[in-house]
């Protein structure tokens, strides 16, 4: 079963939408559809969190409370969720929101531009029932800038809602929002406006179908990355096959050696398993990107764009991660090693598609990542480092160490792997390994960071990571 329109909830109401444009930005829909202005564009980027809305999606028969960019996710997008904006906050007798009277309360806006975006942010939190402590409250909040008032009076506010029953409309009109989403359509849509297209298969013979009729597409997993191309670089996207709502490329297993990562599912999901079993993992997920940002991106999504400052990249090379390829008659494992060929290039073919990624769980091993950035959440590598060491009897057994941001792709220090392997845990050890760094990598520089910096960096890394392993002990700095 096929439909060209677009179904999700608003104001209690189930809308429909016939051929909207695939490319028009949910803030855009909000703005000039529904005429609601609270709604900002700050930077198009997915960076600032000004123009931040709250998504209602049924997870295991109840709502779950999703805050994502809408400067960056495209109207169909909308398809089986309700769209909560700030406006939607108050009451229908004119009473203000538990969140809306603690920023007032508390002084949290001045300019007030950015504030909407606090207030959803703040909103989310506030109804999936989040503990209301430091970490949540931050996490909450860390893709939302704010330039005057600085972050204290809000930090503040969203703190005084422990003290808040969450109790509002939305719960109110919980049962009837169920029910209105549990009859939208699970058909496959197919969008034509004018000379765009949109493609959103239910299932993956669906989708192979959809790329053989179609054999040159953008796929759109998060779309923090693909959506650029018309917030930033102002071009059109002819053809775009959405992969979310293909529910079999969003899973997690786990099994004695393996943890597999459908590539369509979310992050935010997917950082809750990984922290079982790499917690540098999790820390260095919490600093890729916002929850705005978390909610929506996928680690698939990651290795299909290749980015060289990918965080992720990095991580899944020193862990040996393998990737789960598929066409319309074909399945293959790539290890994520062979994967990257050049600047934003890889080995997977138009009529291809990432099915999953397989990470080894090396349950014996020491697994270390840090991350230099300017500003500490939310921000872009400089460089980004991992490391994968086993040792035994204070020798080194096995090592894999990888890096982004030093090259044109996420690169292995295989000269600096041959010089530690074999070898004893020694400061001497590593001191002579991080000269081969040098034949690893040839960094470039640019406005985040010389390349002497990068070059001195990845060396401090190194012997940051060794005094980490010899004495047991962190050095981190948060």
């Amino acid at each position: 079963m096929i439909t060209n329109k677009v179904q999700f909830i608003y104001e209690n109401k189930l809308i429909e939408l016939e051929n909207p444009d695939p490319n028009q930005t949910i803030l855009n829909f909000i703005r000039d559809k529904l005429k609601k202005t609270g709604t900002k564009e700050g930077c198009a980027e997915g960076g600032c969190g000004a123009c931040t809305i709250v998504l209602g999606e049924l997870e295991n028969k109840k709502i779950k409370y999703k805050a994502i960019n809408s400067c960056i996710s495209f109207t169909p997008t909308l398809h089986g969720k309700q769209l909560i904006v700030v406006e939607n906050l108050v009451s229908k007798n004119g009473s203000y929101h538990p969140v809306q009277e603690a920023m007032a309360k508390y002084h949290a806006s001045q300019c007030g531009f950015c504030t909407p975006g606090f207030v959803m942010s703040i909103f989310a939190m506030h109804k999936n029932k989040n503990n209301k402590n430091e970490e949540n409250i931050k996490d909450a909040i860390s893709g939302n800038l704010c330039r005057c008032t600085g972050y204290r009076p809000i930090i503040d506010a969203a703190r005084s809602l422990k003290k808040q029953n969450s109790y509002d409309d939305f719960d109110r009109n919980n049962s009837k929002i169920i029910k209105l989403l549990k009859k939208i359509n699970n058909k496959n849509i197919i969008i034509k406006h004018k000379n765009k297209n949109y493609f959103a298969p239910k299932t993956v013979d669906e989708l192979k179908k959809t790329i053989q009729q179609n054999p040159n597409p953008n796929f759109l997993s998060g779309g923090t990355d693909l959506s650029l191309i018309v917030t930033k670089k102002r071009k059109e996207i002819p053809f775009i096959i959405d992969l979310r709502e293909v529910k079999e490329l969003d899973f997690i297993k786990v099994s004695k050696n393996y943890l597999e990562i459908g590539a369509a599912t979310p992050l935010i999901k997917f950082e809750n398993e990984i922290k079982k079993y790499y917690p540098d993992f999790y820390s260095i997920l919490k600093r890729y990107g916002s929850v705005q940002i978390r909610n929506v991106g996928t680690i698939g999504g990651n290795i299909a764009t290749a980015s060289p400052i990918g965080d992720s990249l990095p991580i899944l090379l020193s862990l040996n991660a393998e990737i789960l390829i598929e066409s319309f008659n074909q399945r293959k494992v790539l290890p994520i090693n062979n994967f990257f060929i050049d600047y934003r290039k890889t080995k997977l073919k138009r009529t291809e598609f990432i099915r999953s990624i397989k990470i080894p769980l090396f349950k014996k091993n020491i697994f270390k990542i840090f991350k230099i950035s300017k500003r500490f959440d939310d921000d872009i590598s400089s460089v980004c480092a991992s490391f994968n060491f086993k040792i035994n009897n204070n020798k080194i057994k096995e090592v894999y160490i990888a890096y982004g941001g030093m090259a044109a792709i996420p690169k292995r220090a295989k000269a600096c792997e041959d010089i530690l392997k074999n070898k004893p845990l020694t400061i001497n050890t590593f001191e002579q390994a991080k000269n081969y760094l040098e034949k690893d990598l040839s960094p470039i520089g640019d406005m985040r960071a010389s390349k002497e910096y990068r070059l001195e960096i990845a060396k401090n890394l190194l012997m940051k990571c060794f005094i980490e392993i010899n004495t047991n002990k962190l050095t981190r700095v948060n």
